[in-house]
């Protein structure tokens, strides 16, 4: 990377302005998997304007996109070894169906592995334009895995939530399906990691993964669904740990403590992709 870790913490990231419709909504919640069962009336309320429009909380994550501002000449950032490492929202008050809103994401921290890489913290503030009030709050990490060694930063991660050795309250299963990366990334993400097979590869990958944020999507999905049918109330904060990409078309196994806790897994692999966990409700 050619920023400085000073450099770096001060980089200012354009604010970024979208108004948003009902349409917008409904695809995001079809990209992260809602609606696959025909018969599920309750998964209407997030994709057919005559049920709802009920909104995901993750579709914070979308809005108000900076893009991959980590590729703007002058950064160089190792961007083909990016990983995605955290992903974490707090909703202030449940999102609209549509609006007007602008994201501001800032660099809060960056941590530095040695040769392993370096670990970049962001956040993002989703503002309602109309209102003026703070809608969402969005959180993530990403692992540089090519830009270590950056004098003067701290070499100490974050603490992560821990897991309860108890067994889970409930495990749901979530399909995902062999296209999702490519309907996925229409929601504004368009990284040829997740679409293009040559990219994969050099990423060292066998084919196109997909986004950690259509992850992180459907687990807030199928979180959301155990919460419905419990009457629990609707999702307000979920954080979540990536440990290994999911490829399109796997089956995903999430684990749900009443506690607050979360982990999810495939399937076929046994391998779990997003861990430390962490959920409240409003």
């Amino acid at each position: 990377m050619l920023l400085s870790y000073e450099e770096l913490l001060a980089y200012d990231i354009p604010a970024v302005a979208q108004e948003y419709t009902v349409r917008d909504t409904q695809l995001y919640a079809l990209s992260v998997g809602v609606g696959q069962d025909p018969l599920d009336v309750n998964a209407l309320q997030y994709v057919d304007e005559q049920y709802g429009p009920k909104v995901l909380p993750s579709l914070a994550v979308v809005l108000g996109y900076p893009g991959f501002w980590l590729k703007t000449p002058g950064i160089g950032a190792d961007t083909v070894r990016l990983l995605h490492g955290e992903q974490g929202v707090e909703l202030l008050e449940p999102l609209p169906a549509h609006g007007h809103v602008s994201g501001k994401t800032r660099v809060t921290e960056a941590v530095d592995k040695g040769e392993k890489g370096l670990l970049l913290y962001s956040e993002k503030a989703l503002t309602d334009l109309t209102t003026g009030r703070l809608l969402a709050r969005t959180y993530a990490t990403h692992f540089l895995r090519g830009d270590g060694g950056m004098a003067g930063a701290p070499t100490q991660a974050r603490p992560v939530h821990q897991m309860p050795a108890s067994p889970p309250n409930a495990i749901l299963r979530a399909n995902t399906r062999p296209e999702q990366a490519l309907l996925y990334r229409l929601n504004g993400d368009y990284n040829p990691l997740h679409s293009d097979p040559e990219i994969a590869r050099q990423a060292g990958y066998e084919r196109p993964i997909l986004h950690g944020l259509c992850t992180y999507g459907v687990i807030t999905q199928v979180l959301q669904r155990y919460l419905d049918s419990k009457g629990k109330g609707s999702l307000k904060r979920l954080s979540l740990r990536f440990s290994a990409a999911v490829l399109p078309g796997e089956t995903l196994e999430v684990a749900i403590w009443d506690d607050g806790s979360i982990r999810a897994s495939v399937l076929e692999r046994g391998v779990v992709v997003a861990d430390n966990g962490s959920w409240a409700t409003f």
